[in-house]
């Protein structure tokens, strides 16, 4: 088909996979239509149709936010003249039938889509706009622009670049890219890549001695979240090209605030730009989460990382949290965030889950020790969504020590109700003396308790009796002595108070379910696993 203009086609559907199926399937400008946008959602197809005003709108039944019925109702309410093809699966077919109330064209089902039946029912659903004056075509001579192409690239589609045109395109032997990851951007403040390309464009002009030898810069066709050019230039041009950026990113920062920019290493082909954009520069600007202050991030031109060798040991952290040592605790956690912080290789997403998962475990503990937290339980979202869009990892450990403070606070009111100081008290002779043959009636008579009396409030006050309490402590103290792999097994025994060897290799199976020997072989095996 041709046609007095193309017959633009919006396609809105939640999957990314079916909407790059459906736009890089064929060049569909040659059949007479140009796909001018993408929606994953009714509310945002409506912005696009109200920006881009299409002839034709391609739409899913089923997806979040506004759903294909309700977008058809607005579409036909506010924009008549504009036709709706509905794709939808089997079990849809009573939101079809909604659909068609209101006056869809036709429609497809997804399981089964057709690409050519689609092309079918586009040609058949354009015939109905008078505004086309559409006619039979002789074949075209439609040629796809350079953003297209780029973008089918983009997108991991073959796209046919002849000799001729990557000659007068990209006339120049190398390619880079250059980006910026527009989250970190204060709200309200908006920095697109075509504006990166503008900056980069009038620097380097300013800047070049030949225009001959000038680099050639093109905004990337993006949908995703980071924003990106590809630069094309010769070895020469490339250390003036990285100069330029570090002046960019100094221009383009608004109100004091830094915007890195990474730069990939140089690559001879453009058929490389998917792989690049997808490792090298994606891997680069997760660095700008830790290293914020950097304007510039090249490859192979960034500090060496302080690489996090030990593993956060979440059973030691929570031990501790129930033996009331909540000092030691949060100096620990506060201690390994801050090194996770410190490694710039350390995933963004892991990090981030790393401080939610602990503001969670922190929340449930202190609700199962007893503690008032509800206020915790209620403002753990918030805390969520802080460490979530957290801009830099030094952000993202403020959001942590507020959370602490709160946690803090929680305990406080706790240890100020009458009993809790004289019980912490009990908890930490326990521990300075676990060495010793400690017994009730001795530390009854240190406190100016009577026993019995003591023994009843040691139960009320505590999750475990004074006896269970002590042989925790003694076997959580071994456990350490044998980790350490120094001590021998019969020397540990005496070290955490029990004169009989025999009976705390029983107490130790009892609690661990490993003799000492076996658990220091498991532990040791362990360890050289890990290194």
């Amino acid at each position: 088909m041709a046609a007095s203009e193309y017959c633009r086609v919006l396609i809105v559907d939640d999957e990314v996979l079916i909407r790059q199926g459906i736009k890089h399937f064929m060049a569909w400008e040659q059949e007479g239509f140009h796909i001018v946008g993408e929606a994953s959602n009714g509310q945002e197809a409506l912005e696009r149709i109200a920006e881009l005003r299409p002839h034709i709108v391609i739409t899913d039944i089923v997806m979040p936010v506004m759903d294909g019925e309700e977008l058809t109702r607005q579409i036909k309410q506010h924009y008549p003249e504009i036709e709706v093809i509905v794709l939808s699966s089997f079990g849809e077919f009573d939101y079809v039938r909604s659909t068609f109330q209101s006056g869809v064209a036709d429609y497809i089902l997804k399981p089964k889509l057709d690409l050519q039946h689609l092309l079918t029912v586009l040609k058949m659903t354009a015939q109905r706009i008078p505004s086309l004056g559409v006619e039979e075509s002789s074949g075209g001579g439609y040629a796809p622009s350079l953003e297209q192409k780029l973008e089918r690239l983009l997108s991991g589609y073959d796209a046919d670049f002849s000799a001729d045109e990557l000659r007068e395109t990209f006339p120049h032997p190398l390619f880079l890219l250059a980006g910026f990851d527009p989250r970190v951007l204060e709200e309200g403040v908006q920095l697109s890549a075509v504006q990166l390309q503008e900056k980069l464009t009038v620097l380097l002009a300013s800047s070049s001695s030949s225009e001959r030898n000038l680099p050639v810069i093109r905004a990337l066709p993006i949908e995703g979240q980071l924003r990106a050019v590809l630069i094309n230039a010769d070895q020469s041009a490339m250390d003036e090209v990285v100069r330029t950026a570090g002046v960019a990113a100094d221009s383009l920062s608004a109100a004091g605030q830094r915007i890195p920019i990474a730069f990939t290493k140089p690559f001879p082909d453009v058929k490389e730009l998917r792989d690049v954009y997808n490792g090298p520069l994606t891997r680069l600007l997760g660095y700008a989460f830790y290293l914020p202050d950097m304007g510039v991030l090249q490859e192979g031109k960034l500090p060496p990382p302080v690489l996090q060798t030990e593993s956060f040991h979440l059973n030691r952290f929570t031990e501790d949290f129930k033996r009331g040592q909540f000092h030691q605790a949060f100096h620990y956690l506060r201690d390994h965030a801050k090194a996770m912080a410190g490694d710039y290789t350390t995933d963004v997403f892991a990090f981030k889950s790393f401080l939610g998962n602990l503001v969670f475990n922190i929340t449930v503990l202190l609700g199962n020790m007893e503690y008032d937290a509800r206020e915790l339980e209620k403002d753990k979202y918030r805390h969520f969504k802080a460490i979530e869009d957290a801009k830099s990892a030094s952000e993202a450990l403020s959001c942590l020590d507020a959370f602490i403070a709160e946690a803090e606070a929680c305990i406080s009111d706790k240890a100020a109700l009458p009993g809790n100081a004289n019980m912490k008290k009990l908890l930490d002779y326990i521990h300075q003396h676990y060495a010793e043959p400690l017994n009730l009636t001795d530390m009854a008579k240190h406190f100016h308790f009577n026993a019995s009396y003591l023994s009843s409030y040691f139960s009320a006050h505590n999750s475990e009796g004074f006896v269970d309490y002590l042989h925790k402590v003694r076997i959580e103290k071994a456990e350490e002595l044998l980790r350490k792999g120094d001590a021998m097994i019969s020397e540990i025994s005496g070290m955490v108070g029990y004169s009989d060897h025999s009976y705390f290799c029983k107490v130790f199976k009892k609690s661990t379910g490993l003799s000492p020997s076996r658990y220091r072989r498991q532990f040791v095996g362990e360890e050289k696993g890990r290194s």
